[in-house]
């Protein structure tokens, strides 16, 4: 009776494999040979040029050279010795101010935008494949048998039109998680089991709906963004988000975002006069599995004190601003640690 052959783990780096050491082929391995390099925002390995931005990314990079499998761990990067002796030595660091007021003449806020050509993650690309079937469904199309109804708990699914009869048993509140509880706002019958919450009954009576009310409606991402002397990085996140109908457009001061998220059939959409002047040839933009990361290029180099220039409201503007805030109000009585 053959005895079971004892699995090795291999070291080389971006490979992390078991192999069995008496079936170890040159071609086994594939791995990276390099050296993990970070730089300015990048991420990629010193020995093949394939870098990104995002560090989930850059762990599924795979490698660039095949070998066989090793048990060897590749050695520690030696660690600099340190001189204690001048632990007490003073070191003074005179900085020159950097002078924040252009010297270039601001263009128009009108001035034609161009739409930036994007990077597109494969892996972004990979998480949409089975929305993109429905792109071109309308908002509010047909009912379809087997669609489930959209209020908070209820299960009922659509069977034909006398599902439309049926009474809908729903929360019409939202969750809170506060805590270690969980309950609806709407009759706060509180549990803190997770499972029991979800099965709870609901406390109101109506009409199914097999349309999300949110349907076709602007959405909200959040917004970040920071700089170097030579750039101001933005940051929309967002997810499962449309390339092709997502657009990035800029004029020297002027910002435009438009992102398409095909599975509520809903938009965002970011605005914006920039506090400084870009050039818009060198700045580009990459859409990630997590979020749209637009790379603005300084048309010189400072540092801006905001990002823009607050515009005058529109009616519309106002009213999603103070949806808002009453979505804010929500979030902030949920609990996400005891999820």
């Amino acid at each position: 009776m053959s005895q079971k052959a004892v699995l090795l783990h291999c070291y080389n780096r971006g490979c992390g494999k078991k192999f069995d050491p008496n079936d170890n082929k040159n071609d086994d391995c594939v791995h990276h040979p390099g050296q993990p390099v970070f730089h300015d925002a990048y991420k990629g390995w010193s020995c093949c040029n394939k870098k990104c931005t995002d560090f989930t990314e850059f762990l599924n990079i795979k490698g660039c050279t095949k070998s066989k499998h090793s048990n060897e761990k590749p050695p520690e990067p030696e660690k600099q010795l340190i001189d204690k002796t001048t632990a007490d030595e003073i070191i003074e660091v005179v900085s020159k101010p950097m002078h924040n007021n252009s010297t270039l003449d601001r263009p128009s806020f009108d001035t034609p935008q161009l739409q930036l050509s994007p990077t597109i993650s494969p892996i972004l690309l990979e998480q949409i494949k089975g929305l993109t079937a429905s792109e071109t469904k309308p908002v509010l199309c047909e009912v379809q048998i087997g669609q489930n109804c959209k209020n908070n708990t209820c299960k009922a699914t659509y069977n034909g039109v006398d599902s439309d009869e049926e009474v809908c048993i729903f929360h019409p509140g939202v969750p809170i998680f506060h805590e270690g509880m969980k309950y609806w706002s709407c009759c706060q019958k509180k549990t803190t089991e997770f499972s029991v919450f979800l099965e709870q009954r609901g406390c109101s009576l109506g009409k199914h709906m097999w349309f999300s009310k949110d349907m076709g409606k602007k959405v909200q991402c959040r917004m970040d963004w920071h700089q170097t002397g030579t750039y101001v990085v933005v940051s929309v996140y967002a997810k499962k988000y449309l390339p092709s109908q997502s657009v990035v457009k800029l004029n020297p001061i002027h910002l435009t975002v438009d992102l398409f998220f095909i599975e509520e059939n809903s938009r965002y959409n970011l605005d914006i006069e920039l506090r400084g002047i870009v050039d818009v040839g060198k700045s580009s933009v990459n859409m990630l599995p997590t979020k749209v990361e637009i790379k603005l290029r300084k048309a010189e180099p400072g540092s801006w004190s905001i990002l823009h220039i607050p515009r005058e409201e529109e009616p519309e503007a106002n009213e999603s601003k103070e949806n808002f805030a009453n979505l804010n109000a929500q979030v902030e009585a949920v609990d996400l640690s005891d999820l």
